[in-house]
C-alpha cells in the first residue's frame, strides 16, 4: 500500500475519496478539508494525477483489489465513502463497454461490499446526468425516466439501482448526485482539470485558441437547437465539490437515501461557449463541425431544486463566464512554468 501524504489531514470525520486524484475528486478532496474533513484519496493514477492530492494522504492502488480496500476501511478508520472512481466518456463507452461495466459497475459492488464488511453505512455516488438519456422535458427532475442512450449511463444507472437494493436489504444510506457538465477549475488556482488525453469542450476549445491544436470539432451542427449545436448545464467544478460535502453532512446528519440533480438551470450551446472564451481570451478558436457522436441528446438541463431544498445546495458560480474565466486561468498556467501533467 504505497502513501503519498503532501499535507497534514484535517481534524473531523474521516473520508474515503476513491479516484480522489481526478478533476472532480480532487477539488472535493480540498472542499472536504476545508469543511473540517479529513479526506483519504485511493487512486491508481490511470487517469487521476498526484499533484492535485493536496489535502490529505493519497494511497496509490486500484478499486478493484477488494483486500487494499478492506484495509484501507479498517486501518483508516473510515467513516463515509465518496465513490468517483469509474471511466468515464461517453464516447468510449459506445466502443468500450465491457471495459465500463468492469470498472464501473463490479468495482463499484466490491466496495460495497467491504463497506458493508467493515460496518461504514455512509456512501455519496458520483452519477450522471447520461441516466436519463434523451430528455423528454427540459428542465430534467429527478422524476424524469432512466434510460439511457450509453453503456456509461447505463452502467451508472445499474449501481444507482444496487444502492436502492442495499438500502433495504442492509441499512447503506446514500446520496446519488446525478451531475450534468463539469466545467471550470479551483478559483484560488490551486488545481484544476488535466485529462490524457482531452475531450471536454472547454478545454480543448482553450487549446485550440493558443494554438495547441489546430482547431475545435464541434460534433453536430444540425441539432434542433437555437443555433444547431448542443446544449448542456455547465456547472463549475467547485459547486460540485460543495455539492458533495453537503450530500456528506446531510446523510451524517441521519438524512435518508436520495438522488438529486447538480445543474445550474441554464443550458448553454457550443457555440456559445465558443464565443465566450473568444470573449474570455480575445483571440479566435478555430473550428470544424463534424457528425454527432453516438450517445449524445440535442440538449441537457438540470432541474436542481432537490439539491437546494434537501441539501442546502446552491452553485456559488453559476454564470458561464466565471466559469470560462477559471477554466482560461488554469489553462494558460504553462506559460508561468507549472506542472500540469
Amino acid at each position: 500500500m504505497k502513501r503519498h501524504d503532501p499535507k497534514a489531514a484535517t481534524i473531523g470525520g474521516r473520508i474515503l475519496v476513491t479516484g480522489g486524484a481526478g478533476y472532480i475528486g480532487s477539488h472535493t478532496a480540498k472542499a472536504l478539508a476545508r469543511a473540517g474533513f479529513a479526506p483519504i484519496v485511493l487512486d491508481n493514477l490511470s487517469e487521476g494525477h498526484s499533484q492535485a492530492v493536496q489535502w490529505g494522504p493519497l494511497i496509490v492502488g486500484d478499486l478493484g483489489d477488494t483486500d487494499l480496500v478492506r484495509t484501507i476501511l479498517a486501518e483508516e478508520r473510515i467513516d463515509a465513502v465518496i465513490h468517483f472512481a469509474a471511466n468515464a466518456y461517453v464516447g468510449e463507452s459506445m466502443t468500450e463497454p465491457a471495459r465500463y461495466f468492469h470498472n464501473n459497475v463490479t468495482h463499484s459492488l466490491g466496495l460495497l461490499n467491504a463497506m458493508l464488511e467493515a460496518g461504514v453505512q455512509h456512501l455519496v455516488f458520483s452519477s450522471t446526468c447520461a441516466t436519463y438519456g434523451t430528455p423528454l422535458r427540459l428542465p430534467i427532475d429527478e422524476d424524469h425516466p432512466q434510460a439511457p442512450i450509453s453503456p456509461y449511463g447505463e452502467s451508472k444507472l445499474f449501481v444507482e439501482r444496487v444502492l436502492r437494493s442495499y438500502a433495504r436489504a442492509y441499512d447503506l444510506r446514500w446520496v446519488a448526485l446525478r451531475y450534468f457538465n463539469a466545467a471550470g477549475a479551483d478559483p484560488e488556482g490551486e488545481i484544476g482539470e488535466v485529462h490524457d488525453p482531452e475531450t471536454h469542450l472547454i478545454p480543448l476549445a482553450i487549446d485550440a485558441a493558443v494554438g495547441r491544436n489546430s482547431d475545435l470539432s464541434i460534433y453536430g451542427h444540425d441539432y434542433e437547437t437555437p443555433d444547431g449545436t448542443a446544449i448542456r448545464d455547465f456547472i463549475h467544478v467547485a459547486d460540485l465539490a460543495s455539492g458533495h460535502v453537503q450530500a456528506l453532512k446531510y446523510l451524517l446528519a441521519g438524512g435518508p437515501s436520495l438522488a438529486v440533480n447538480l445543474g445550474t438551470g441554464s443550458g448553454h450551446s457550443v457555440d456559445e461557449v465558443v464565443t465566450m472564451i473568444e470573449a474570455t481570451s480575445r483571440l479566435r478558436v478555430p473550428v470544424c463541425y463534424a457528425e454527432r457522436r453516438d450517445g449524445d441528446p440535442p440538449a441537457l438541463v438540470a432541474d436542481s431544486r432537490r439539491a437546494q431544498s434537501m441539501l442546502g445546495w446552491r452553485p456559488r458560480y453559476p454564470d458561464l463566464r466565471t466559469i470560462v474565466e477559471t477554466a482560461w486561468q488554469w489553462h494558460t498556467k504553462d506559460e508561468r512554468g507549472i506542472e500540469r501533467r
